[in-house]
């Protein structure tokens, strides 16, 4: 479907999102759009005029409920009503912003409000999020990151298309190019009715102090700016998309693990600048936000002083919730800025769960990103096996007797440091499951797993096995057993 504009004050953001359409179009003809709707004057001409250019058919109109203003569910309201005006599917999730200290509310709204926008497009199936930001937002993002000293990539800004990690959709800015002024012109000439968000008139708000108080200054003295700072984006996102190519080159020769580790020699073996870069490169693929200079520089300085395959204990560099750590000429992060030493479990403090075992076949265990499988033996053929000491005699061993899982409720616990097992089938005493790890040559960053427990005996530890000492007595012959399985997620939340 395509329209006209009826005037000249339509005709820009009518051009915009036909040119946008038809990129979509040529890699994916007739694919369905998912528009961010917060009901605010940006993103309503978004949605009007994406509906006179696509058809109602192909948008859904998406909005987060952040419970941040009292007027929010009023604000749901009117966001439904303005959709389905205009014959458009409409859905809406809510969030809990964090009020962590040392987090902006504006830096937590953004990250809730990306999630919850990437849940419902992958719950409706869509693969093109369509996001309102204009020219204006592009010049506020650049200066901000300047005034905080950002790198290439914070200058870079927003890109036109983005595909974040883990995402289910491409996040598509049809808009960056155009004016805010453009898009009130629309809104005017369309006589839309939108939301004004009393917080977009709070100066203490940064992003808010540089729109009403910066800009219009900068607007007299150099009415050019904006286009100069898309120009300082563009040159940033070029550079940055160098860097990247090199810091893969790199990768290839210092990854480890599917990415989770690097080898500590290749890593030493660049130069300062190079290193850096390959970090901050790493640290993205893993989802983590960006650090300071300061904090590469000292993690940098730290692994030349330990040096490579040497003790990498005194490594020890915190951030987003990690702390960097060296084990066997590895680098890896460990989760939850445990102090104790890197071939120790990350002592990390989650709400024991607890199951009690009625023949689930599956548990997920998402706070371990795993899932833990009870499959059923043959009990025929696992009696067979034991008779004749064939190969299902070894099953046999790496096995539980249903009745032992059936004694008490089963529980997923972290690991706490000390816990002791009997992995072998022998009469061996307990051994540490630090020294089992480390004989097996699991990585530390490996080794943040639930230990099962039935009842108060640990029964079974992923990538060691069922606890001997707790499965000591003989299960009688033809007896159901029951082989526990822990499975790793595909994907890093």
């Amino acid at each position: 479907m395509t329209t006209t504009a009826d005037s000249s004050a339509e005709r820009p953001v009518i051009e915009a999102l036909g040119a946008a359409l038809s990129a979509l179009d040529a890699r994916a003809p007739n694919a369905r759009i998912a528009v961010a709707f917060s009901g605010g004057v940006d993103s309503s001409v978004l949605l009007d005029a994406v509906v006179r250019v696509a058809g109602a058919p192909r948008v859904v109109a998406l909005h987060v409920h952040h419970g941040l203003s009292p007027h929010a569910d009023a604000w749901l309201a009117q966001c439904d009503a303005f959709a389905r005006e205009r014959g458009v599917e409409f859905d809406a999730r809510r969030v809990e912003v964090s009020r962590a200290s040392g987090v902006s509310v504006e830096a937590a709204a953004r990250d809730a409000r990306y999630r919850a926008l990437d849940a419902m497009c992958a719950a409706h199936d869509i693969h093109v999020l369509w996001l309102a930001q204009h020219a204006d937002d592009q010049a506020e993002t650049v200066l901000l990151q300047l005034l905080r000293g950002a790198g290439l990539a914070g200058l870079a800004a927003m890109a036109p298309e983005f595909l974040a990690t883990g995402a289910a959709a491409t996040r598509v800015r049809p808009l960056l190019h155009l004016l805010r002024a453009q898009l009130d012109h629309y809104a005017s000439a369309r006589k839309l009715r939108w939301i004004d968000d009393e917080s977009n008139a709070d100066t203490r708000y940064a992003r808010n102090a540089l729109r009403h108080q910066v800009m219009p200054a900068l607007a007299v003295h150099f009415p050019g700016f904006r286009d100069a700072l898309a120009r300082t984006a563009a040159h940033a996102a070029s550079a940055q998309r160098l860097l990247d190519t090199l810091a893969r080159i790199d990768m290839e020769t210092a990854s480890r693990d599917e990415g989770r580790a690097l080898d500590q020699h290749a890593l030493l073996a660049l130069d300062d600048d190079r290193a850096l870069n390959l970090l901050r490169y790493w640290m993205r693929t893993l989802g983590f936000v960006a650090a300071s200079n300061a904090r590469l520089a000292d993690a940098l300085r730290q692994l030349r002083e330990v040096g490579a395959g040497r003790d990498g204990h005194r490594l020890r560099i915190d951030h987003a919730g990690h702390a960097l750590r060296g084990y066997r000429g590895l680098v890896y992060w460990e989760a939850g800025d445990s102090s104790e030493p890197a071939d120790e479990t990350a002592l990390v403090e989650r709400e024991i769960s607890e199951l009690t075992w009625r023949g689930e076949a599956v548990w997920h265990l998402p706070q371990w990103r795993g899932t833990f499988v009870f499959a059923m033996v043959d009990a025929t053929a696992d009696a067979a096996g034991v008779s004749h000491g064939t190969a299902s005699h070894i099953e046999a061993v790496d096995t539980v007797p249903l009745s032992v899982l059936q004694r008490a409720p089963l529980s997923a616990r972290a690991r706490r440091g000390g816990e002791r097992m009997r992995a072998s089938a022998s009469n061996a005493p307990g051994r540490t499951l630090k020294n089992l790890f480390q004989e097996r040559g699991i990585p530390a960053w490996k080794r943040d797993v639930p230990l099962l427990y039935v009842g108060d005996e640990l029964l079974f530890v992923p990538l060691i096995g069922v606890n001997r000492a707790t499965v000591r007595e003989a299960s009688s012959i033809g007896e159901a057993r029951v082989k526990i399985i822990w499975r790793e997620d595909l994907l890093i939340a």
